[in-house]
């Protein structure tokens, strides 16, 4: 009995590979059963049409973008940044626009007088709200103070070199008239405030403007030293009337801030030139036969 049991009873490996050829037709065949999952897990992934059939399919699209990486040529392309013109910015803040505004009321104190010129006239004319100017400005007198304080240290770092070169009195005397005509042309207006304003404002405030009669001072003293240097040399006459010869240069070079314009069709070394060729050489023509000085 135990031998026709052997006999009928089917060898469960074959039964097991029935059950899977089963599994197998019925995964291909149509919708999955209760046994879905399993034969899901072991079908093995279908090759695309791609090279023959030998390649997956594209199931994430970034994988096969991946060569294309170091395609990147763009990380090369850091040293550009120190071209952004926007890094010097990096100044204190609202530098940029204090400049603008006191380049502005430099012209408004020119053109009305520091008196008649009030904080809300220059920010009209910078086209900003009279409060908000005092944000950059504490008072109109800051603001004249800046325009002049600036004007004078470039005028007498000019100067300083001028003497520090040591020049024979008439050059030093040209050096000293092209040096004010540059700054003229750099800072007209504050020339001009200068020249109308200073005594004023000495005398309102010294302890906020003494310095303005200190540098009258030493330009009279500069001057007056190079003139006498010339007449003790011989290279201005003998008869020069050295208090009436500083003033008459003193007026006649910085009266010219009222007309001259930097955009005009003589430069400020061309007017420069001019001057200081009718000062020291005249502008009568010479008589024939007489030799003009050096």
């Amino acid at each position: 009995m135990n031998g026709r049991n052997a006999q009928e009873r089917p060898d469960t490996r074959e039964l097991a590979g029935a059950q899977e050829q089963r599994a197998d037709a019925s995964g291909r065949a149509g919708p999955r059963g209760a046994g879905a999952p399993a034969i899901a897990a072991r079908t093995p992934l279908p090759l695309a049409a791609e090279n023959g059939g030998m390649v997956p399919p594209k199931t994430n699209r970034s994988t096969p973008d991946t060569p294309n990486a170091p395609e990147t040529p763009d990380a090369p392309k850091t040293p550009d940044a120190p071209d952004t013109p926007d890094t010097p910015k990096k100044v204190p803040a609202g530098a940029g626009r204090r400049a603008e505004l006191l380049a502005t009321a430099a012209e408004v104190f020119a053109e009305l007088g520091y008196n008649a010129t009030t904080v809300r006239t220059i920010a009209d004319r910078a086209g900003m709200l009279a409060g908000s100017l005092y944000y950059h400005f504490d008072s109109k007198e800051s603001m004249v103070d800046d325009v002049l304080s600036a004007f004078l240290d470039d005028l007498w770092t000019g100067y300083r070199r001028v003497e520090e070169a040591e020049l024979a009195p008439r050059p030093t005397f040209e050096g000293l008239v092209a040096e004010s005509f540059a700054q003229m042309e750099r800072h007209r207006p504050a020339v001009v405030i200068y020249q109308k304003e200073a005594r004023r404002l000495a005398s309102q405030s010294e302890a906020r403007f003494g310095y303005l009669t200190d540098s009258q001072q030493r330009f009279q003293q500069l001057w007056t030293r190079t003139l006498e240097r010339g007449v003790a040399d011989g290279s201005f006459r003998a008869d020069l009337d050295i208090p009436l010869a500083y003033r008459f240069v003193r007026d006649t070079v910085w009266v010219a801030a009222v007309w001259f314009r930097p955009e005009g069709r003589k430069s400020a070394a061309q007017i420069a030139g001019q001057y200081t060729s009718m000062v020291l050489d005249g502008i009568a023509a010479p008589a024939p036969g007489h030799l003009r000085g050096p």
